[in-house]
């Protein structure tokens, strides 16, 4: 497993991380299974395990602190806050109040003192920068933290960061993590190049695109699908983009001696901006299958004719970003005057 620099944080990460969203209820594991999976991966080369305070509300993180106790140093252990954790509206966003919480709340789960990467899982229009930048510089003083960076920021949100960093003399965001792959290319376009600028480190998620690049004959009956039937609904307008798509993906990757979830993952290690590629696993089988992806490199005629399938910077359904529309256009009421 080869490894890479996460910006300029001196902290080397493999080029597969494990995304330990479907550890828990969410994913329908129990702990042992999903203990199974993290050591998997920790035994194949992996070194980076990224969870959030959210996924089953916590349970992902009680999972993944148990399963590397005895491993921790092994471990660059990341996670995330920012989303609702609760009904109650302080239990969420980029205030320090709740950041102060959260983080104590996160290591407790997690079962250890620090956390290498803590990261912003979403924008907070709602929150000054300076508020949180403030609050997250402080718990790197503190010890509890070593980096933090964002999540699912837009090109101009994150060179709003790092303006905002340098106006308050804080730390900046050291990476961006974000939705990646051959059916989602929109960050081509403009947040790996504000990535590139300012050297963070970039964690993408999504290769597969949540089983429709896993070569699985039926997408629409995955875990995924279950709760977003319409994303996975090979008749919709995007839907059959995708289905016309995957011929074509098949052929390319069996003419270059691969498997579609191979090369998948390798497009998405492919791009000069990509620190590492975030697995995230149901199965054991699924780790297992994606691990093999490690070490792939496409060369430029196999890029180029995925290229003329997906043009660069372009996402096939727009929906697949989801959580990631700018308030502006979520309510009309800011494009309105006087709110009409």
């Amino acid at each position: 497993m080869r490894h890479r620099m996460l910006g300029r944080t001196g902290i080397s990460v493999s080029e597969l991380g494990l995304g330990a969203m479907m550890l828990g209820p969410f994913g329908g594991n129990d702990q042992e299974t999903s203990a199974r999976i993290v050591h998997a991966a920790l035994d194949a080369g992996v070194n980076l395990v990224d969870t959030a305070d959210v996924y089953s509300l916590g349970e992902s993180e009680r999972i993944v602190g148990a399963a590397i106790k005895g491993r921790r140093d092994d471990v660059v252990l990341a996670t995330k806050f920012g989303l609702p954790m609760g009904e109650d509206p302080n239990h969420r966003g980029g205030s320090r109040r709740w950041i102060v919480r959260a983080v104590e709340d996160s290591l407790r789960r997690l079962g250890t003192d620090h956390i290498d990467l803590y990261q912003m899982h979403r924008p907070d229009p709602a929150t000054d920068l300076s508020e949180t930048l403030g609050a997250l510089t402080d718990l790197v003083r503190a010890g509890k933290i070593r980096a933090f960076g964002s999540s699912m920021f837009a090109a101009d949100a994150i060179v709003e960061g790092q303006w905002a960093a340098e106006r308050a003399g804080t730390h900046a965001f050291a990476s961006e993590q974000l939705m990646y792959s051959i059916f989602t290319r929109r960050p081509e376009a403009a947040v790996f190049p504000a990535i590139q600028r300012y050297q963070m480190g970039a964690l993408v998620f999504g290769p597969l695109n949540s089983g429709w690049l896993s070569g699985r004959a039926d997408i629409a009956g995955g875990h995924r699908a279950a709760g977003q039937p319409a994303h996975f609904d090979p008749e919709s307008v995007t839907g059959r983009v995708k289905a016309a798509a995957l011929p074509q993906l098949r052929l390319i990757a069996q003419e270059a001696g691969l498997t579609l979830p191979q090369l998948a993952i390798g497009f998405a290690a492919a791009h000069p901006a990509v620190t590492s590629v975030l697995l995230g696993p149901r199965t054991a089988g699924q780790l297992d299958g994606a691990l093999s992806g490690a070490g792939v490199e496409l060369p430029g005629d196999v890029l180029d004719r995925i290229d003329a399938i997906v043009a660069p910077g372009t996402d096939v359904n727009p929906a697949d970003n989801y959580g990631t529309t700018p308030p502006a256009l979520a309510d009309k009421n800011l494009r309105r005057r006087g709110g009409l």
